[in-house]
């Protein structure tokens, strides 16, 4: 299957459609023995995926090094991680999410120190010597709340932004942005300052479309947009949790009404979600994170399925979509 590439803003970077977010390969939830984990971003080079996103956050520093090694031998490859949060040697048991992290713990730091430190240690974590997207993470109230996120927004506005802005103009990185789990936080970031791409998880799937106005922000400003989580964290996938936790009974209610009209038009549910966010023109590339070869087979057959305009048409009939 030939996998379609969209730019990213105005720069010269050109990512498929059908991007591999590696959170998961950290082990999220359940654990990823290590060689699973690269075998999954090697198989999804094979099949033809070009961009591939990762993090600190993600087992504390365990996807960069997963995917690094893989990926400094594809040149071709397109890297994005993310930075806000430095990396602390850990000493301690703790309750975290991840299944075997390393042992790191985070301390968030969004200056221009910090975003020039997060910077270089993510390539020494990758082995590599070039990041082409970096994406600020996580800053917001949802993460922060609302008094801590005022001080961490302006370490941004004061110095964080500067060393993104010379990150760029130095040609160091092609394409800065925001990785984040609200949309609102994105419309604040385009009064701040000019961004080539957005990441957003969560807020623009087939489930909910609370991120469509700032969608049609970008638009207007030739901001790029990659979907994370379209699947909202398992829901449509046939998975219980929706944000990471167990879904509920409303969110229960609304994705068997999806199914139901997926069903009449012979559309399984977890292709409609796959494909639904790349009919919005600032859209470039949807983020998946599959835990393993299988898994990512699956995803690339639901995104390969062929959907019937008529479906989008009834689900805005029934008021399922915006």
């Amino acid at each position: 299957m030939v996998l379609n590439k969209r730019r990213i803003g105005m720069t010269e970077l050109e990512i498929t459609t059908l991007g591999l977010g590696c959170a998961s390969l950290a082990g999220i939830g359940s654990g990823v023995p290590s060689e699973q984990g690269r075998a999954t971003v090697r198989h999804a080079l094979e099949l033809g995926i070009n961009y591939f996103d990762t993090a600190p956050q993600y087992g504390f520093g365990r996807s960069e090094h997963l995917s690094g090694d893989v990926l400094r031998d594809h040149p071709s490859a397109i890297v994005s991680t993310k930075v806000g949060r430095l990396l602390r040697p850990f000493h301690g048991q703790r309750n975290i999410g991840w299944v075997d992290p390393l042992p790191f713990d985070q301390e968030y730091d969004y200056s221009y120190d910090g975003i020039m430190r997060s910077f270089e240690d993510s390539l020494q974590r990758l082995g590599m010597n070039r990041v082409d997207i970096l994406y600020v993470h996580d800053i917001g109230e949802m993460t922060h709340g609302a008094e801590q996120n005022a001080h961490y927004w302006n370490q941004l506005e004061q110095g964080g932004y500067r060393a993104l802005r010379e990150l760029r103009e130095s040609k160091t990185v092609q394409a800065i942005g925001l990785g984040v789990n609200e949309a609102q936080v994105l419309s604040d970031a385009l009064n701040m300052g000019d961004w080539d791409v957005f990441l957003l998880a969560g807020r623009y799937t087939l489930l909910e479309q609370g991120g469509a106005p700032v969608l049609d922000q970008c638009a207007l400003r030739g901001t790029s947009v990659v979907i994370g989580g379209p699947f909202n964290s398992g829901i449509l996938a046939g998975g219980d949790t929706f944000n990471y936790m167990r879904a509920p009974d409303d969110v229960r209610t609304r994705v068997r009404a999806l199914s139901d009209i997926c069903a009449r038009f012979d559309v399984p549910l977890p292709a409609a979600a796959l494909q639904f966010p790349l009919n919005h023109p600032a859209v470039t590339c949807i983020l998946p994170g599959p835990r393993s070869p299988t898994e990512l087979d699956q995803i690339v057959a639901w995104y390969g399925s062929e959907i019937p305009s008529g479906l989008w048409e009834a689900l805005v009939d029934e008021e399922l979509l915006h």
